[in-house]
């Protein structure tokens, strides 16, 4: 077994660590907020892939997503941009940054 552990786990130690410095109340929050955005995110993708495959579809389009009732979702608030950015001591903006998308 590695003794990396994953992005998920990562974040789940840092939001450990928030949840000593944030009520209870407003913690639910930050956490509904980054479930949320890994949702979106995968269906994002996956339509995404399907339309980078596609001749004369644009996957950067909003209006692609809209007809497949799939939210768009912006570059600087995808999963895989907070993932890139993680290590940053930044990250609680850029979730934020994200989280106001």
């Amino acid at each position: 077994m590695s003794n990396m552990i994953s992005f998920e786990q990562q974040l789940f130690k840092a939001a450990d660590k928030l949840r000593k410095n944030i009520d209870a109340a407003e913690y639910k929050y930050v956490v509904l907020g980054l479930v949320f955005i890994k949702y979106i995110s995968e269906t994002f993708n996956d339509l995404y892939e399907k339309l980078e495959a596609e001749q004369y579809s644009d996957p950067e389009d909003r209006d692609e997503y809209l007809a497949e009732n799939v939210f768009f979702v912006p570059s600087n608030a995808r999963w895989s941009h907070l993932h890139n950015n993680s290590k940053l001591s930044s990250i609680g903006e850029i979730i934020d940054e994200a989280m106001e998308v």
